[in-house]
């Protein structure tokens, strides 16, 4: 709707109650769409709950924090619940929540009555447990299903998964399976890491990068669920991912999909495949990770060292306060400069540069750890933290 209004040529603002646009996003995925919003012209207000609306003579005043804003008109857009009053006055089963409840062959508790779609309790694929997840792509294979029971074929819903794409002015955003942050309340041993690809040979003409996080269960690898925003490639990549997660395939599986390959779509090495290669290396304890989130305590830790092994120009533009700074190309020839008693938390733009940094410390026998997403998702989740601390005006 803030798109199709914004292209109409008119001021959008989204109020939003949650610190983040786009729930199944986690927050440091969801600061790309934010950044990218405001470039184009979007007003957000996050973390900040609408209370009423009081008709006025131009317009309408909406009454947002402790503040009135008049407005030309009022869409609210705040979730869905299941239309369920029928299959309640027809004394079905239904869950707190309204959705009906349905065994795998979508059969209500009346042994007459089918439900399908929107309106019905499932299965969540990847943590087994009841959930409810409205989208078009499940309801029509429980709608074939139910068919097919309902003329004596025996086929069972196997649960939904949350495969999920939407279009924001030139942006995709996609996501499958979980989150970090339902990941974690499921109570799985959670593991993530970032990947910030080119979405094909960045020689190649047109070549855009695109943002992947997976998710995945330690030790084993489990896939738990995906997200990637970006400008092109983007389906097609949460698309395989979410077709690993139905196959039941770990991140080691995500190394050998040979997926097409030409300069013009892809890299001989695609995104998936390296978002697999990271988590394995992660796995195998070839490199120790460290997050966005830990930054500011660890300069604070006297037993920390920061190193960026960026180049002179991006350390000029940008960098973690307190960091020391000896480039990855001369990392062998400067390595007195750094003390074997202390843990040396590393970080290049993306993460890959700091990997080669972390494998040559470690050779040489210090205890080092690799800034995951690098200082691109840090400074990004940086400045959307300065921006909502900041109090938005009209």
């Amino acid at each position: 709707m803030a798109e199709n209004l914004s292209n109409a040529g008119l001021d959008v603002t989204i109020a939003e109650l949650s610190d983040h646009l786009i729930a199944p996003l986690d927050f440091d995925m969801a600061c790309l769409v934010h950044n990218y919003l405001r470039a184009k012209g979007i007003r957000l207000l996050l973390k900040t709950g609408v209370k009423g609306f009081t008709s006025a003579e131009h317009g309408i005043l909406a009454e947002i924090g402790e503040t009135q804003h008049l407005f030309d008109f009022v869409v609210l857009s705040v979730g869905v619940r299941p239309e369920s009053a029928l299959a309640k006055d027809a004394g079905l089963k239904l869950n707190p929540k309204g959705a009906i409840l349905v065994d795998p062959q979508m059969l209500t508790s009346d042994e007459n009555i089918y439900a399908v779609g929107d309106a019905v309790e499932i299965t969540n694929y990847v943590t087994g447990k009841a959930g409810y997840i409205p989208l078009a792509g499940p309801a029509n294979k429980q709608g074939r299903i139910a068919a097919d029971n309902i003329c004596g074929v025996n086929r069972s819903y196997s649960g939904t998964q949350g495969s999920a794409v939407l279009k924001i002015f030139e942006m995709t955003v996609a996501t499958t399976g979980l989150n970090e942050a339902t990941a974690i309340a499921a109570g799985f041993e959670t593991e993530k890491v970032y990947v910030f690809p080119a979405s094909h040979a960045s020689y190649y003409p047109g070549g855009q990068e695109l943002f992947l996080k997976l998710i995945f269960e330690k030790p084993g690898g489990k896939i738990l669920g995906a997200e990637i925003v970006g400008f092109d490639g983007v389906d097609k990549r949460c698309d395989v991912i979410a077709t690993a997660i139905r196959a039941g395939m770990t991140v080691f599986d995500l190394t050998e999909l040979e997926l097409c390959y030409a300069p013009p779509y892809s890299s001989a090495k695609d995104p998936v495949n390296m978002a697999g290669y990271v988590a394995e290396n992660v796995l195998l304890e070839k490199v120790k990770q460290f997050y966005w989130e830990d930054c500011e305590k660890l300069r604070q830790d006297t037993d920390a060292v920061l190193l960026d092994v960026r180049t002179p120009y991006e350390f000029q533009h940008g960098a973690i306060d307190g960091a020391l700074h000896i480039p990855v190309d001369v990392l062998r020839e400067d390595l007195a400069r750094l003390d074997k008693t202390k843990r040396i938390y590393v970080y290049c733009a993306s993460g890959q540069r700091s990997y080669l940094a972390c494998r040559i410390l470690s050779q040489h026998g210090f205890d080092c750890c690799n800034l995951a997403g690098g200082y691109k998702l840090y400074a990004l989740v940086r400045s959307e933290l300065a921006v909502s601390m900041t109090k938005t005006e009209f």
